[in-house]
């Protein structure tokens, strides 16, 4: 018996270390996150539409990203994913998003992008490497507003829907060509070495670090429920 309370007071300690360990940035990008998902949950008639996002088994946000990055090429968005577990939202993973080029608003200095993913497979596949947007994964520009949600195009059978949003305006983009993939060293830094982004995002094994907890509260308290929700 003492050596089960020592060994699990040795795994507390140790998560605790990993946790202690977020950089600067690393804990900007979390805040971040949380900032644009409470102003675009607040903003229904000019957002992502209600019923889509409560469709959604995961949410990724890359706030900040610099337009210049994705016009001259080579750079990358960083960000991060929660999953849907039940009624809760799950720790959140780091997230990096490479290669994207066209479909971003001609003079917006500053862009942040957020992601539906409606289905697991999608996710199931950033978990085993990464997710080339529009080859592995469909992914098409959200419809924006209550109205655009009844929509019946072909975006509406996309696995990920893409928003941007420029200037405080929300619009849907086109990210084909771009690339997703778990931020290793973010997510060591958050859950240590051996946690898998599979552990946290669906099994639930390892806490949020503290300065998660207030882009997870942000989706909880500002999400709608999910019932009904396919």
């Amino acid at each position: 018996m003492k050596v089960v309370l020592a060994l699990g007071a040795a795994v507390l300690l140790c998560a605790q270390t990993a946790r202690a360990e977020l950089s600067s940035s690393e804990v900007k990008r979390l805040d971040a996150a949380a900032a644009t998902v409470r102003e675009l949950r607040a903003t229904p008639d000019n957002g992502i539409p209600e019923d889509l996002w409560n469709r959604a088994d995961c949410v990724a946000v890359i706030p900040g990203l610099k337009k210049a990055a994705f016009i001259v090429g080579g750079e990358f968005g960083k960000g991060v994913i929660s999953c849907r577990r039940g009624e809760a939202w799950s720790a959140p993973i780091f997230l990096e998003l490479e290669k994207g080029s066209a479909g971003f608003q001609i003079g917006a200095e500053n862009v942040d992008l957020v992601l539906l993913v409606m289905n697991r497979r999608g996710v199931e596949k950033l978990l085993s490497d990464k997710v080339n947007l529009g080859a592995d994964a469909s992914v098409a520009a959200g419809p924006v507003g209550r109205a655009a949600s009844a929509a019946t195009d072909g975006r509406l059978s996309a696995e990920i829907l893409a928003y941007s949003r420029a200037q405080g305006a929300f619009a849907g983009i086109n990210l084909s060509g771009g690339a997703l993939r778990a931020d290793r060293s973010a997510n060591a830094n958050a859950y240590g070495a051996s946690a898998s982004a599979r552990d946290v995002l669906f099994i639930g094994k390892v806490p949020a670090p503290p300065a998660a907890e207030a882009f997870v509260r942000t989706l909880r308290q500002e999400g709608r429920p999910t019932t009904g929700r396919k």
